[in-house]
């Protein structure tokens, strides 16, 4: 596979290299041990999950809402956390992340119990683009929310949400895709209906407005949105950070998710 040159030999500067350069992505930086342990779904019964289908107004489409709760309890009941998918990502997402069992396990742990609510949020960054306006869906259409997580893309959008509900008792996000600029913004190809919509949203820019809220952080080392993670922590100097080995992927994903379920726990009630 490396064309006959061990790691070893390599050293430090050649894993480097390897960690930018071999096919495989993930794959490869895991095989090096760059990645951590791979985080796998805990072996405790899914609570209650139910799927519903809201008429939004605010996004103009029929959408699904996912709403989870632990193991022995019904999420009518609890504090709820909204959790907001990534890009490419839909109500279901949560779901085949391990959300209804790493509820379990978190409860089971002696975290306070609460459900999660996911929801179809669309690829715009949970920002409105040509009247989709999923920001507007988390504010007036969902109902009490008490809190928010968010992953990749959904971090961006749970920061913007966190702006929009001051109220809100804690706010967690893992690998935020944020923009440290307009150029960056192009370069990804993500839309937003102009570099002002953009400035408009950027949490990067607005941290002064989030500061309020119990903030956590969670990104991997070899994670692409590390920067941006770096700059959000300088910024807001967050309640709880965790940088650790893990890339942009369910494997990390799924390893820091009780973390992230506690940090909501001890605060949401």
């Amino acid at each position: 596979m490396f064309g006959g040159v061990g790691v070893g030999v390599l050293g430090l500067a050649g894993v480097g290299v390897l960690t930018d350069v071999l096919p495989g992505g993930p794959r490869a930086r895991r095989f090096l041990g760059l990645t951590g342990p791979v985080g796998k779904i805990p072996d405790v019964p899914a609570g209650p999950t139910a799927t519903t289908r809201l008429a939004s107004k605010a996004r103009g489409a029929l959408v699904n809402v996912v709403t989870m709760a632990p193991d022995g309890f019904t999420a009518e009941k609890l504090p709820k956390c909204v959790a907001l998918h990534g890009y490419g990502g839909d109500a279901n997402w949560m779901v085949s992340l391990g959300m209804p069992q790493f509820l379990t396990a978190a409860v089971r742990a002696g975290v306070q119990p609460f459900a999660v609510v996911s929801v179809d949020g669309g690829n715009n960054y949970w920002v409105e683009y040509n009247g989709d306006d999923p920001q507007r869906m988390l504010t007036e259409e969902l109902g009490q929310l008490d809190a928010a997580m968010g992953i990749s893309m959904g971090a961006f959008g749970a920061l913007c949400f966190a702006r929009r509900r001051p109220s809100l008792k804690a706010v967690a996000v893992a690998s935020p895709s944020l923009f440290p600029n307009w150029a960056d913004v192009q370069k990804r190809g993500t839309r937003f209906a102009s570099e002002q919509r953009w400035e408009d949203e950027e949490p990067l820019r607005h941290t002064d407005l989030i500061t309020e809220t119990p903030l956590g952080v969670w990104c991997g080392t070899e994670d692409p949105t590390l920067e941006a993670a770096h700059s959000l922590i300088a910024q807001t100097h967050p309640a709880r950070t965790a940088i650790t080995s893990g890339a942009h992927e369910d494997a990390y994903w799924r390893r820091i998710l009780p973390e992230m379920l506690a940090f909501v726990g001890e605060r949401i009630a």
